[in-house]
C-alpha cells in the first residue's frame, strides 16, 4: 500500500461504546472524526450495562460517595480521579438528559435512584435494567446523524503507526482480510476490556483487549493490568458463551445468595470482591459450582415491571427470581487496570489517548465500585475531546511507512495478542492467574 493511499482523518477512534461515542460528541462539529469497530456498532459492551450511572445528588453525599467509592477500590484509587469523577457527575447527567436519554422516575416525576453494592446512598440512576442500552443508543443515534463522524464496521485495530514515541495512526483489517493504514491526528483507544480471553464472561467474546497487547508492544505504560473485577452473580449455565449478568441493583432491591442447603451466607451488599470471594468458599465447601439468588421482596409483576431482562432471561432458563433459587456463579466482568492515562485521557505516548474501561487513570483502584463505570467512562471520554481541542502541537507530515505484507493472518495476530496479555498478568500477579486466567479457552 502506497503511503498516498492511506486513509487520513483528523481524528481516529477505536470503538462505538459509550466512551468512544461520547468522545465524538464532545468534539467540535467541524472535526472529521473516523470511528471503527471490531463487529456491529452495538456489540459493546455498554450495551449490556444493566444497573444505572451514579451522580452526586447533592454536596451533603459528596464525603459519603468518595468513601464509597475509594473504600470499594481499597484505597488504591487515585483521589485526583475520583473527586473530579464525583464533581463532574451532575453536569454529566444534565447532558444526557439534554440529548434525551430517559432515565426512571418516581410517581412525581422526581428521578428514582436505587443503590447497588458497597454504596450507602441511594445514588444510582437507571432505567429499568438496561440503563447501558438506553444512554449508547441515544448516543449513537445522535452521532450517526452528525456529517463529520463516519463509521467503519467489522474492522480490526492490530497495530499502531508510531515513531519516537508519537503516534501517527493505526493499522486495521476488515472482515475480508483487507489490511489498511488509518493516519489521524490523535488516536484514541476505546476498545474496552479482555472479557474475550476468558472462559467465563460478561462481555462480549470479540473483545479481547486489543489496545492493552499493543500497548506492550510499542512500550506504551500500561497500569495495573492483574486489577480484573469478578462479578460474583452471573446466570450459571453449562452452554459456551458470554455469561448473563444478574446486576447488583437485583441484590439492592432486597434479592439474598443462598448455598446448596438453602441457607443465607453473605451480606449480599459489600464490594464485589468480597462477595465473590463469599461465593467461591461456599462452592468449595459444597463441591459445587453455583450458588443461588432469589428477590423475596418483589412480586413476579414487579421484578417483571423493574428488571424486564433479566427477569425473562431467568424465566427462560425456567426459574421465577421472586420465587425459585436462580443458580449463579462468578464469571469475569471488568478491567480497572489498563492503558495508564492522567485524568485527561493522555496516555504516555503523544497523541495517543485512552477513555472508558480501555483507560486506567486509578479512578476504580483495585475493585471498582457499582455503576462508577458509565460515568467514569463519560466523565473521561469529555475531557479528553477537550484537551484534543486545545492542544495546538503538530506533528511532521512525513509520517512512517507501513509494510502490510509483514503481519501475520488475523488468528495469529490474536493468538500473539492474548500471549501478551496473559504473561503481563501472569507477571503482575500469579495468584490470580492461577485462580482465574488458567482455565480460559
Amino acid at each position: 500500500m502506497k503511503k498516498e493511499n492511506y486513509i487520513k482523518t483528523q481524528i481516529v477512534i477505536v470503538g462505538s461504546g459509550v466512551a468512544g461515542l461520547f468522545t465524538a460528541l464532545c468534539l467540535p462539529d467541524d472535526k472529521e472524526i473516523l470511528i471503527i469497530t471490531k463487529e456491529n456498532l452495538k456489540d459493546a459492551d455498554s450495551y449490556l450495562a444493566q444497573g444505572g450511572v451514579c451522580v452526586l445528588k447533592n454536596i451533603d453525599d459528596f464525603k459519603c460517595y468518595f468513601e464509597d467509592t475509594m473504600k470499594a477500590g481499597h484505597y488504591e484509587n487515585n483521589p485526583d480521579a475520583v473527586r473530579v469523577m464525583i464533581e463532574s457527575s451532575p453536569d454529566i447527567i444534565g447532558t444526557l438528559v439534554s440529548l434525551g436519554v430517559k432515565f426512571d422516575t418516581e410517581d412525581g416525576g422526581e428521578f428514582d435512584y436505587t443503590r447497588e453494592g458497597a454504596h450507602r446512598q441511594n445514588r444510582i440512576l437507571h432505567y429499568k435494567d438496561e440503563t447501558g442500552k438506553q444512554i449508547t443508543d441515544t448516543l449513537l443515534s445522535i452521532a450517526r446523524k452528525r456529517p463529520n463522524i463516519t463509521f467503519v464496521t467489522q474492522t480490526t485495530m492490530i497495530d499502531f503507526i508510531e515513531r519516537d514515541n508519537e503516534c501517527y495512526g493505526i493499522v486495521c483489517e476488515d472482515e475480508y482480510g483487507e489490511m489498511g493504514a488509518i493516519i489521524a491526528d490523535d488516536i484514541v483507544l476505546a476498545t474496552g476490556g479482555i472479557g474475550g480471553l476468558f472462559l467465563n464472561s460478561t462481555n462480549f467474546p470479540h473483545i479481547t483487549g486489543d489496545a492493552f497487547a499493543l500497548s506492550l508492544k510499542h512500550g506504551v505504560e500500561l497500569q495495573d493490568m492483574n486489577y480484573i473485577q469478578i462479578h460474583p452473580t452471573t446466570l450459571y449455565s453449562k452452554k459456551k458463551g458470554r455469561r448473563f449478568l444478574i446486576s447488583e441493583s437485583v441484590r439492592g432491591e432486597g434479592a439474598i445468595l443462598l448455598n446448596e442447603n438453602g441457607e443465607r451466607f453473605t451480606d449480599e451488599l459489600q464490594p464485589r470482591d468480597v462477595v465473590t470471594n463469599a461465593i467461591v468458599d461456599e462452592m468449595r465447601k459444597f463441591g459445587t459450582d453455583h450458588v443461588y439468588i432469589t428477590l423475596p421482596t418483589m412480586t413476579s409483576e414487579e421484578a417483571a415491571e423493574r428488571f424486564p431482562n433479566i427477569f425473562e432471561a431467568c424465566k427462560e432458563e425456567g426459574y421465577d427470581l421472586t420465587k425459585d433459587m436462580v443458580p449463579v456463579t462468578p464469571a469475569q466482568h471488568y478491567m480497572m487496570g489498563g492503558v495508564k492515562t492522567d485524568i485527561n485521557g493522555a496516555t504516555s505516548m503523544k497523541h495517543l489517548w485512552a477513555v472508558g474501561e480501555t483507560a486506567c487513570n486509578g479512578v476504580h483502584g483495585k475493585n471498582r465500585l457499582a455503576s462508577n463505570s458509565l460515568l467514569e467512562s463519560l466523565v473521561f471520554a469529555k475531557r479528553a475531546a477537550d484537551l484534543m481541542v486545545s492542544d495546538k502541537t503538530k506533528k511532521s507530515d512525513n509520517f512512517p511507512d507501513v509494510d502490510l505484507k509483514a503481519y501475520p493472518d488475523k488468528a495469529e495476530i490474536q493468538r500473539q495478542f492474548r500471549q501478551l496479555i496473559m504473561d503481563e498478568i501472569k507477571r503482575k500477579d500469579e495468584d490470580f492467574y492461577d485462580k482465574w486466567c488458567d482455565n480460559e479457552d
